[in-house]
């Protein structure tokens, strides 16, 4: 049982990466990623993709108190491959061919045969770019760092 368990959880977190690259990837990565399969199963739309609005929920510190801070708006979409497979997506902002493709991806990399394919093609250069884009932040934000303790006051300086 534990093996089934353990499984599962690695295909749900599999999941979660690839959506979560999903909604970080651009338009044209998107694209390319699924033009670059080649040819693919048959799919139908359950849910074309729709624009709307979500309520962004945050809270003073980290652990206060929730509280509604704005709403954000979101598209999102549901396909489903002609093997039965689904797939969903949701990507912020007025985005609809790209939650298609999303959604597309999304239910491809449920399946053994393209899920290889989608990591060396999407999760991995879009990850590659998401680090090399936060490290590029961290060093900016740390290079407005003050440190108050290096200042000399003219009291504090020796005889």
């Amino acid at each position: 049982m534990t093996g089934a368990a353990d499984q599962m959880a690695n295909e749900v977190a599999q999941r979660t990466t690839l959506l979560r690259i999903c909604s970080e990837a651009t338009d044209l990565e998107l694209a390319n990623a699924l033009q670059a399969l080649g040819d693919l199963p048959a799919m139908t739309e359950i849910r074309p993709p729709e624009v709307g609005l979500t309520m962004l929920r945050g809270r003073m510190g980290g652990d206060g108190p929730p509280f509604n801070l704005g709403e954000a708006t979101v598209t999102r979409a549901a396909v489903r491959l002609g093997t039965g497979v689904t797939g969903m997506s949701y990507l912020l902002g007025r985005r609809p061919e790209a939650a298609r493709t999303a959604a597309r991806i999304d239910a491809l990399g449920q399946l053994s045969a393209y899920r290889p394919l989608i990591d060396e093609l999407l999760v991995q250069p879009v990850g590659n770019r998401l680090s090399s884009e936060r490290l590029i932040e961290r060093a900016e934000a740390a290079s407005t760092k003050v440190d108050f303790f290096t200042l000399v006051r003219g009291e504090d300086q020796p005889p």
